[in-house]
């Protein structure tokens, strides 16, 4: 059943991405409202069972993120704002915080793998995007940084030494309190 309900958050947001954003002219900025929107909706039909985890953010991302490359928008210019609608949605459908953080982060690098995107600009990207959605919802933006670093960092590990490297050091030059978490983890 927990397939069932996956499978169904992932097509549902693809066709509901696709659908909202197809002729909209600046894609970036709408994919944050559209996701969230089509996140609260889908999680709110879905019962408890959905909200636990980071299956269904995963799987919110994953939606957002076929729906996005099927209207032929770069992945690049709209994960911030996909990452970004998932955690909002997600947060205000009940999923926690860190769930929400970590599933969206590491769906949009290991969707982007699957793309040939540019997995190091997606994870930076994702980061920033999850950081925002916390955000806005008033969570907690430094424990947002650091599950969104950490989900990041997991996800390039199955990508490969080279790419983690990449990424460390990407979100180390770009993400507002990166440095003192990559420090950390290194111990």
């Amino acid at each position: 059943m927990a397939i069932q309900i996956l499978s169904k958050v992932v097509n549902g947001l693809k066709g509901g991405v696709t659908a909202a954003l197809k002729g909209a002219a600046d894609v970036g900025s709408s994919v944050a409202n559209v996701v969230k929107d089509i996140s609260v909706k889908t999680l709110q039909g879905a019962g408890e069972l959905a909200v636990k985890g980071i299956q269904i953010p995963a799987s919110i991302v994953a939606g957002a993120i076929e729906g996005v490359a099927e209207i032929g928008t770069t992945l690049i210019r709209a994960v911030k704002g996909i990452v970004e609608g998932t955690v909002q949605g997600s947060v205000k459908a009940g999923v926690s915080q860190e769930d929400a953080v970590k599933g969206s982060v590491k769906q949009a690098i290991l969707s982007a793998k699957d793309l040939g995107a540019d997995t190091v600009s997606v994870a930076v990207e994702a980061v920033k995007g999850a950081v925002a959605g916390v955000k806005q919802v008033g969570g907690d933006t430094v424990a947002a940084t650091k599950h969104a670093v950490v989900a990041a960092l997991d996800a390039t590990k199955e990508i490969g030494k080279e790419s983690t490297d990449s990424v460390r050091k990407a979100i180390d030059e770009s993400v507002d309190g990166a440095k003192d978490i990559l420090n950390e983890i290194k111990k």
